[in-house]
């Protein structure tokens, strides 16, 4: 007989499903993160805006954090990494000789070429070092708070972070084709970035430009496996990594919301945004043709763009899915297993 939710170990909550580098208004979505749950701990995917609190409010200890995985450095994905570092210093004090890793992309080492929009060349942020991976990254984060940690440090006899937590950028494997600029989307097969006593986490490039390099993930466990998409336009990759799997959670745009809020606006800012939107986001049609092609059982939609459309309209978009289709609140949880013909996978909300 079929193991119910309640006996399956490891489960999957979306702690945040909205995406975008803005706070969002009439809206109880947080920014985008995910955790992967576990027998004995959680890792966690991406660290948007109000992650911290997300986790307290999913009943996750953060003692119990096992790793960090960061799909790209945008600041929707990031923006609260020093956060979750910094406030789990004593929690995790214990991993001292063992920290915590943090894994994401390195340093793209190139910057990507101006819009053609552009009427004069833009000056870049931070010219002596302005594409910093993930471990430069982290580690200027925690330079930041040089006197708080010094602080606790010295006068509390605290652990710094970089006891804690161990930044490490991801490598692509030699022979890809990979170029930030000129081929930032290889066509590859999925590689293992990470592996403990509870899962088997793989990688493969997505299509997100400008960003190179953007990832995503693949967690194998024992009761099956999740695929998170990070941010995407379609891309075979994801269909590769998402076969076999028992749970996509994909990324959506509604474009034509974008489109209405570009409509009356020829600046040049203006057309550039929109056309980023559309090489690198996906529709609810983009996201139905990778689960269609990779046979997953279950799809679910969050990084939802924009964070404050009503959840019947993404559920109507994506009516015509052969599986099951969710659109997560925040904090809901979910089955990642391959699950047998004639059930249905379930979802139900965490503890608040």
């Amino acid at each position: 007989m079929p193991t119910t939710m309640e006996s399956a170990q490891t489960r999957v909550i979306t702690l945040g499903t909205a995406g975008g580098p803005r706070f969002w208004r009439n809206t109880d979505r947080s920014g985008i993160a995910t955790a992967v749950v576990v027998p004995d701990g959680f890792y966690l995917v991406d660290c948007g805006q109000g992650v911290g609190r997300q986790l307290i409010r999913a009943g996750l200890d953060p003692a119990r954090l096992k790793g960090i995985f960061l799909t790209h450095l945008h600041s929707d994905h990031t923006v609260d990494l020093n956060g979750v570092a910094l406030f789990s210093l004593t929690a995790l004090q214990y991993r001292r000789g063992s920290p915590v890793p943090i894994l994401g992309p390195g340093d793209r080492g190139v910057l990507p070429p101006p819009s053609t929009r552009a009427r004069t060349t833009p000056v870049p942020f931070n010219p002596a070092h302005p594409t910093p991976g993930t471990e430069v990254m982290f580690r200027k984060l925690m330079e930041a708070h040089a006197t708080d940690i010094n602080d606790r440090v010295m006068d509390a006899l605290r652990p710094s972070p970089t006891e804690i937590f161990r930044a490490q950028d991801i490598e692509i494997p030699d022979g890809s084709g990979y170029h930030p600029n000129e081929n930032p989307t290889p066509d590859m097969e999925p590689w293992v970035i990470f592996r403990d006593e509870e899962v088997v986490v793989s990688a493969t490039l997505v299509r997100h430009p400008p960003i190179a390099p953007a990832f995503a993930f693949r967690f194998d466990t024992s009761d099956g496996a999740v695929v998170i998409s990070g941010d995407t336009a379609f891309t075979d990759n994801l269909v590769r990594l998402s076969t076999g799997a028992g749970l996509l959670l994909h990324e959506a745009l509604d474009f034509e919301f974008m489109e209405r809020q570009y409509q009356d606006r020829p600046d040049p800012t203006s057309v550039a945004s929109l056309e980023h939107h559309h090489k690198s986001h996906s529709s609810v049609a983009d996201a139905l043709r990778v689960a269609e092609q990779a046979r997953v059982p279950r799809l679910a939609l969050h990084h939802l763009v924009p964070g404050t459309v009503a959840r019947e309209h993404w559920l109507n978009a994506g009516a015509r899915f052969s599986g099951e289709f969710m659109v997560p609140e925040d904090l809901d949880v979910l089955d990642c297993r391959t699950t047998p013909a004639g059930q249905t996978g379930q979802s139900r909300s965490a503890p608040h």
